[in-house]
């Protein structure tokens, strides 16, 4: 089967790019799946404490994701005619999970909750992120998430007619990788709220890092990225916050 990129989806009588169509369902259905594992927690986290979590990493989230993706390209801001524009167009992951957690952070604070949230957000973020890099996959390189040029068996043509490392399909088998580790994890060991999210947070970000070496990048600092730059500072916050967590994992069998 050929693939034509962008791939486009009818709408009301337009043509609409595929990825925000299966980026607002991702969400959706993140956000569906967030609340049937609400119900069914033992958290003490109140309906309305976890909406003013839910809105903090939200805002948080969409200002990240557009600093850090506007500092991928900062010269950019320069050339086009309208920065403003250039800045809201701009979106890196990474970018909103850094950010969305200072938001969280910063709106336990306010609120003066204590428990730690995470882990109950882990696995409808990982679904709404899967489904979001099929839409980033079948947008090809019309936007900034495909792979460098490669003589692998694995490279594709993305929409230029050269064949390159569909960096979106590696993350997507990552993901679901990543997911049944700490589901094994979840099911087989005893460990305090937050350690999910915090092993997640450490391997997501370490994938990151290595990912975008065979990604088109300009480099901001040391020959890195913004985003290599940002995965770094989470790394160590994360080996330093795990290696700070004294307990003991105790297998069930």
């Amino acid at each position: 089967m050929t693939i034509t990129f962008p791939v486009t989806v009818e709408l009301f009588g337009h043509s609409v790019l595929a990825h925000p169509i299966l980026e607002s369902i991702g969400i959706f259905i993140a956000m569906r799946y967030y609340m049937f594992l609400k119900k069914r927690s033992t958290s003490n986290l109140t309906m309305i404490q976890s909406f003013s979590i839910i809105i903090g990493a939200l805002i948080g989230a969409l200002l990240g994701s557009k600093i850090i993706g506007t500092l991928e390209h900062p010269q950019a801001l320069f050339e086009v005619k309208n920065p403003l524009i250039y800045f809201w167009m701009s979106n890196t992951i990474v970018g909103g999970l850094t950010f969305g957690l200072i938001g969280v952070e910063l709106t336990k604070k306010l609120i003066d909750h204590r428990e730690s949230t995470g882990d109950l957000m882990v696995f409808p973020l990982m679904l709404a992120m899967i489904i979001g890099r099929i839409g980033c996959f079948l947008t090809g390189v019309y936007e900034q998430t495909y792979g460098v040029e490669t003589s692998s068996f694995l490279g594709m043509d993305l929409g230029d007619g050269l064949y390159r490392h569909p960096v979106a399909l590696y993350e997507i088998v990552y993901l679901i990788i990543l997911w049944t580790v700490l589901r094994i994890i979840q099911k087989k060991y005893i460990y305090p709220s937050g350690s999910i999210f915090q092993l997640f947070m450490l391997a997501y970000f370490s994938f990151r890092f290595l990912l975008d070496f065979i990604k088109p990048i300009h480099p901001l600092f040391l020959e890195l990225s913004s985003i290599q730059l940002t995965c770094i500072c989470i790394v160590i916050y994360y080996i330093f916050k795990i290696n700070q967590s004294k307990y003991k994992t105790i297998n069930h069998e």
